[in-house]
C-alpha cells in the first residue's frame, strides 16, 4: 500500500537527515525480511553503512513502514531537493479512500 504510486526499482531523491542512524539485523532477520519481500526501500548510496543498503522495511502486514529517509521533506520540487516523497502519500491515501 505504501509504494503502490512507485515503479519497482525507481530511483527517488529523498532527504537523509540522520548520520548516526541505519538499519542493523541479524542475517537470520535479513534473509527473512527479503524472502517476505518486506524491505520496500532501498539506499543507491549507503552513506550510513545500513545493512544491505536497507532504507526502509514493512510490517509482515504491509500497513506499517518504517524507514530512515524523509519524504516529507521532499514534496515539493521548488522548496526541495524533489517532489519524489509525494507517492508514498499518495500510496497511502489511495489505501484508506479503496478500504
Amino acid at each position: 500500500a505504501w509504494t503502490s504510486r512507485y515503479e519497482q526499482g525507481a530511483d527517488l531523491l529523498v532527504p537523509l537527515k540522520s548520520g548516526e542512524g541505519r538499519y542493523v539485523a541479524s542475517e537470520d532477520v535479513l534473509d527473512e525480511l527479503e524472502g517476505e519481500g518486506r524491505v520496500v526501500f532501498r539506499y543507491r548510496e549507503n552513506l550510513n553503512g545500513s545493512m544491505r543498503n536497507i532504507a526502509g522495511i514493512s510490517s509482515a502486514n504491509g500497513r506499517v513502514v518504517g524507514l530512515m529517509p524523509h519524504p516529507e521533506h521532499a514534496t515539493e520540487a521548488l522548496t526541495g531537493p524533489s517532489d519524489d516523497g509525494l507517492g508514498l502519500f499518495y500510496s497511502a491515501l489511495d489505501a484508506v479512500l479503496v478500504s
